[in-house]
């Protein structure tokens, strides 16, 4: 198979266009089959309940291609729970999770040619979405439902690739206490874009959303959640009922356990602490961690040892680690890695 003929070391994380992906349709109580398409559109009614009420969720994860050249997924079975929940929270149809992965598969190997050599950089971003679409005027569910799946190759989601990021903290609220921050929803992603919109014309990278209610919990960026290391090399990640689960922060809580040997905590982080901590990190599908040199909140500047030259020793740790995981390099633990054949 011959791969398609790109500058890979120089994408973006941006989209481009593929030859195939994946849709399922729900109606009359039940999801279909479903297959693969080589049509990126999808025309639906001007009415349909995803553009009146935003009835819509997705999930996000990677194919690789691994150092002795086979073709991954990482975790997909975690990706179908997750949106399972997502649906339900949003009163759509789950999708069935096993019929989630293999269709994940089954994109990734008809976009094999598409999938980033080893080294280079770049991944298969998978991203797959339900929607519902049939014509909803009242505010009511959707009685109809779209399930699917496109990718796109993609090189770093930071530009500086691992290169510490700045960040503020943002004055707006993401996701109310008992809303719907847990789930991966359109809408939440909606309530982060004008707060990332004030940092970047500000100078910084990226938020740093806090509790709703308080106002001094750390809670999550808009696209990813954070890790923080103590001076005496623990891992700790913020406790909240709206902070999304992350996929990537789970499995590097269970490397630096099970792989480094470290203490991981789980408990509420207050801002006024920030400056306690010897490394901070983001966390997700898209970056795996990327670096935290400084947060700004409001004029009162809080860098953390690890500096703003590079990754933290824990911090890369981890990284090096999960990714040795994600490309062959290291042993897996049982389940986590979904090769294409």
């Amino acid at each position: 198979m011959e791969k398609k003929n790109l500058d890979w070391g120089s994408l973006g994380f941006d989209y481009t266009r593929t030859d195939y992906r994946f849709e399922a349709h729900y109606k009359d109580g039940r999801w279909d089959e479903g297959k693969l398409l080589q049509d990126e559109n999808i025309v639906i009614n001007e009415c349909a309940c995803v553009f009146q009420y935003a009835q819509t969720v997705f999930e996000g994860l990677k194919a690789y291609t691994t150092e002795d050249g086979r073709i991954v997924c990482f975790r997909p079975n975690l990706n179908a729970e997750r949106m399972a929940e997502s649906a339900r929270t949003l009163v759509m149809p789950p999708f069935p999770e096993d019929q989630f992965v293999d269709a994940v598969l089954q994109v990734v190997k008809a976009n094999a040619a598409w999938v980033p050599p080893y080294g280079s950089g770049a991944t298969l971003y998978v991203r797959p979405f339900m929607i519902g679409y049939d014509p909803i005027i009242g505010v009511t569910p959707a009685n109809e439902f779209k399930f699917r799946i496109f990718c796109t190759p993609v090189g770093p989601y930071f530009k500086g690739g691992a290169k510490p990021v700045t960040i503020c903290v943002s004055d707006l609220n993401r996701a109310a206490p008992a809303g719907t921050g847990h789930i991966k929803a359109g809408l939440n992603y909606a309530m982060s874009l004008r707060a990332h919109e004030v940092a970047h014309a500000n100078g910084f990278d990226e938020n740093m959303f806090l509790d709703p209610a308080t106002g001094t919990k750390v809670e999550e960026t808009g696209g990813a959640n954070f890790l923080f290391v103590t001076h005496d090399n623990k891992i700790v990640t913020p406790k909240s009922n709206s902070i999304l689960p992350s996929i990537t922060r789970r499995s590097l809580v269970y490397v630096a356990q099970k792989y480094l040997g470290m203490e991981v905590i789980e408990r509420e982080v207050y801002v006024t602490e920030l400056e306690d901590f010897a490394e901070c990190g983001l966390c997700g599908t898209a970056a795996v961690i990327c670096p935290v040199g400084k947060v700004v909140d409001h004029g009162r500047e809080i860098c953390f040892p690890s500096g703003m030259e590079g990754m933290g020793p824990v911090t890369k740790k981890l990284y090096d680690t999960l990714t040795g995981i994600q490309m062959g390099r290291i042993e897996p633990p049982e389940g986590w890695i979904y090769e294409i054949k």
